[in-house]
């Protein structure tokens, strides 16, 4: 059934053909997908035709779009919404427990729960792959470039199957931070992710980091080593590493800058387009305007947890309802459960919101997040300071350089109470220095001659217009570490300088033992 299904798509991309060219996206799901869809929704205002591959379980990424062709294929490999709801119960409850030991087993569950979707991605392509007829039509429709998210392994093995150029929107890799990929990283200077350090480290800092990255190194690949050999073993024979595949993509549009990280060393095919998914704020629904606008002098102050943790449990939520229902400003509040029984008249529930246009509005006075990049750039491109509630994976990291800046204050789940919320929120409120300094920061992002995402679409058609950017590819992941570090070149020079002095301490003992030997004679 679903190869007549493949075949009218590629007939339908094909008879649709404009002056654009044609775009194979594999997108990863959540909340990478909401700011892969602005690109998608960017390229096709430009005439592009997309095509969208996606799983049939797939969360956030619709079937049907008229902005997309989609591809779906019958095969786990979504996130798993239930899943993503009772992990975070259950991270938040190990959390206040304080239990070294249950902490150990949740990142051991962690591990295999993301080395199970990485098997489960394998399983896709290797359903796609051995779809001979999906194979054929997916090669004749002559795609330009294929643009995916390398958090997953899939867009990355589909381009190398058909020859085509690679084009990243990217963070995070298979294997941790993408510039660990691809650029120097001196432990030196470069915090690792989830250390919570700045470019600016003592001694024990320093060996905190090199730790850190000791642990990280060996974690990531844990995950998806066996999984993505086995595969790369299969379909592109024995010799082919399978990490080598990303390192050797095209252009990496990074989707983060030096306003939000420390600056690091980089590459010439690193594309820095951070808060590209951000907009000017649009008027709000007439009864959203009627509640901000009732917050008077006070302002308002805009909640939401992201799009993968809706629900907290009830008693975080008591809490956090209690210390808005003190506060005088008003409250929107993305949230999902049961209400509150302490819910004050100042707070409203919202299912949805538009964050971006709350954030962009001049009564808003602090964003609750949990420091999610999205949100992080939304509150760094409208200039609000951030009271941060992080939970996992780069919250913590993303939301303490914030705190670097002086631009957030970070709460502890483990010791959240109403008391501390509250505090929290009155002096993001009340202290100047938190908006001065994020409106500073503010001004630095907007201070730039062409938008991210401008920038970003540049880079794809690029690549369809040059088929690919090898000029910009560094070679330098190919070269064995001795040679990187220039380790046999240093070994060679220092057995010459060796060989210099002994020769030089031999010729020196010969002339003595002569000069000694004449004195004798002499006498």
């Amino acid at each position: 059934m679903h190869h007549i299904t493949w075949t009218a798509l590629v007939l339908s991309v094909t008879l649709s053909m404009s002056s654009g060219g044609k775009v194979l996206v594999f997108p990863a799901d959540g909340s990478h997908w909401v700011n892969m869809k602005v690109i998608i929704e960017e390229l096709h205002s430009r005439g592009h035709n997309i095509t969208v591959v996606r799983p049939s379980d797939s969360w956030y990424i619709k079937e049907e779009s008229p902005h997309y062709t989609s591809i779906t294929i019958p095969s786990a490999g979504g996130f798993d919404e239930e899943f993503f709801g009772s992990f975070v119960k259950r991270l938040l409850q190990i959390r206040k427990e304080q239990k070294f030991w249950s902490r150990m087993m949740f990142e051991l569950e962690l591990i295999r729960q993301f080395s199970e979707m990485h098997r489960q991605m394998c399983e896709m392509l290797t359903i796609m792959f051995q779809d001979e007829a999906l194979m054929k039509s997916l090669t004749d429709a002559k795609f330009d470039v294929v643009l995916t998210d390398p958090g997953m392994g899939n867009g990355v093995f589909l381009a190398r199957r058909l020859g085509l150029p690679l084009v990243f929107n990217v963070r995070w890799t298979v294997h941790g931070e993408a510039h660990y990929a691809i650029a120097p990283s001196p432990l030196s200077y470069v915090p690792y992710p989830r250390t919570e350090l700045t470019d600016k480290m003592t001694f024990s800092q320093r060996l905190q980091n090199v730790l850190a990255w000791t642990v990280g190194s060996i974690q990531w690949p844990m995950m998806v080593s066996s999984h993505y050999t086995a595969f790369c073993k299969r379909f592109f024979g024995p010799d082919v590493d399978y990490f080598s595949l990303f390192q050797d993509a095209d252009i990496w549009l990074m989707r983060n800058d030096f306003t939000f990280d420390f600056p690091r060393p980089t590459m010439p095919n690193v594309v820095y387009m951070s808060g590209f998914q951000c907009k000017p704020a649009k008027p709000l629904p007439a009864d959203l305007e009627e509640f901000v606008q009732s917050s008077g002098e006070h302002g308002v102050i805009v909640m939401s947890l992201g799009t993968l943790f809706g629900e907290l449990p009830s008693d975080t939520t008591e809490n956090i309802a209690a210390a808005f229902a003190q506060l005088p400003q008003k409250v929107i509040w993305r949230h999902e459960g049961a209400k509150p029984s302490t819910l004050g008249n100042n707070t409203l529930l919202v299912g949805w919101m538009p964050q971006n246009d709350l954030l962009g509005h001049p009564k808003t006075k602090v964003f609750v997040a949990h420091g999610g990049t999205n949100g992080v750039q939304e509150a760094i491109y409208h200039g609000v300071p951030i009271v941060g509630l992080p939970l996992i994976l780069d919250q913590p990291d993303n939301l303490f350089k914030m705190e670097a800046r002086g631009t957030a204050k970070v709460v502890d789940f483990c010791t959240l109470d109403r008391a501390v919320f509250k505090e929290a929120l009155e002096e993001v409120l009340y202290e100047p220095s938190y908006k001065e300094n994020m409106q500073r920061l503010s001004r630095i992002h907007h201070d730039q001659p062409m938008k991210p995402l401008d920038r970003a679409v540049f880079w794809i058609e690029f690549v369809m217009r040059n088929g690919g950017a090898p000029h910009l590819r560094t070679q330098s992941f190919r070269m064995s570490w001795i040679a990187y570090y220039s380790i046999d070149v240093i070994l060679t020079l220092l057995m010459a300088l060796l060989l210099i002095l002994l020769i030089m301490f031999l010729a020196i003992k010969k002339c003595l033992s002569v000069l000694f030997k004449k004195k004798v004679k002499s006498e």
